[in-house]
């Protein structure tokens, strides 16, 4: 079949904190450049990422639409499933929220440290992105498919967000404290990654829904719950028996349901999702988040969760 081609432009780093300066930026990041094999096993284990690259993304398991965690942490990638898959976000991801007014969005006051799983890889913090690689997605998916944040359950609040460079302000995708569902716009073939930032250590469950309309004009759906045990303190056992029980906090709804959609992109004059560009570089130092613009376009769009991306993969 015909691939579809993205364009992806670096526009710079920029940081989440001052006390350091940040690491020269390369125009090509092998660690994103990747191709993901149609043949890579699905694992059945229970699993704690603690530290490296992994990916939630739509995969076919046994023919059935399904999301799931792409773990690059070892040396043959494998697919994990949502709940015996935990993301341990350790202590090393703490970081000072600046005192500017660029960062007021950020759940917690200036001066405050936050746990954040940086857009940019940090060494011994679990880097959480996503993706649109699997073979048999890119093959079947019409332009792309929505990430859909439909509800968080934890002791405190989180915010996902991209930075477009140092002169780029933060563009939030996803907040617990606003209204549910939040859609986030996926082209296909893309390969992502953005900040998350959680105001209080302990278990988060993060419902997210993945969909996409098909070549085929059908359409596929799924909906699993992300498990992060946020700080070293935090039981990963705990985060594993944790049940999910509905949205929780200001997003919710009065009956703990999700309250009415707030989405990032609305559908064109064609009645579908304008196409977004998305993709990724960066490097870390020390208290330093560098982020990377990642950009996302929209028609008719209320709000664009818009940066540039970097050193994505585009095949033919």
């Amino acid at each position: 079949m015909t691939r579809r081609f993205r364009t992806v432009s670096l526009l710079g780093a920029s940081l989440l904190t001052v006390t350091a300066s940040a690491a020269a930026v390369a125009a090509d990041d092998p660690s994103l450049d990747q191709e993901i094999d149609a043949d890579q096993p699905v694992a059945t284990e229970q699993a704690v990422l603690s530290d490296g690259h992994v990916d939630i993304g739509p995969r076919y398991v046994d023919g059935r639409w399904t999301l799931l965690v792409h773990d690059g942490t070892t040396a043959t990638p494998v697919w994990r499933t949502m709940p015996t898959t935990v993301f341990q976000v350790a202590d090393a991801s703490l970081t000072t929220v600046p005192d500017t007014p660029d960062y007021a969005f950020l759940p917690a006051e200036a001066g405050t440290d936050v746990h954040v799983v940086p857009q940019a890889e940090q060494p011994g913090v679990v880097w959480v992105g996503w993706n649109t690689q699997d073979p048999t997605v890119m093959d079947t998916i019409d332009r792309g498919a929505t990430l859909t944040l439909r509800g968080v359950d934890g002791p405190g609040d989180v915010v996902m967000f991209l930075q477009s460079g140092t002169l780029g302000e933060p563009e939030v995708l996803w907040d617990s404290r606003e209204p549910y569902p939040q859609d986030v716009w996926v082209e296909v073939n893309t390969h992502t990654h953005a900040n998350w930032v959680f105001s209080e250590p302990g278990v988060y469950l993060v419902e997210v829904e993945v969909s996409a309309d098909l070549v085929s004009g059908e359409a596929e759906s799924d909906t699993q719950v992300l498990r992060f045990a946020v700080g070293d303190a935090t039981s990963t056992d705990d985060a594993f028996a944790a049940q999910y029980a509905g949205a929780s906090g200001p997003g919710a709804g009065a009956d703990g349901t999700s309250s009415p959609a707030a989405a990032v992109d609305e559908p064109d004059e064609d009645g579908g999702p304008a196409p977004v560009l998305l993709g990724v570089a960066g490097a870390a130092a020390v208290l330093v988040v560098a982020l990377v613009v990642v950009l996302l376009r929209g028609r008719g769009a209320k709000r664009r969760a818009a940066a540039g991306a970097a050193a994505a993969e585009t095949r033919p």
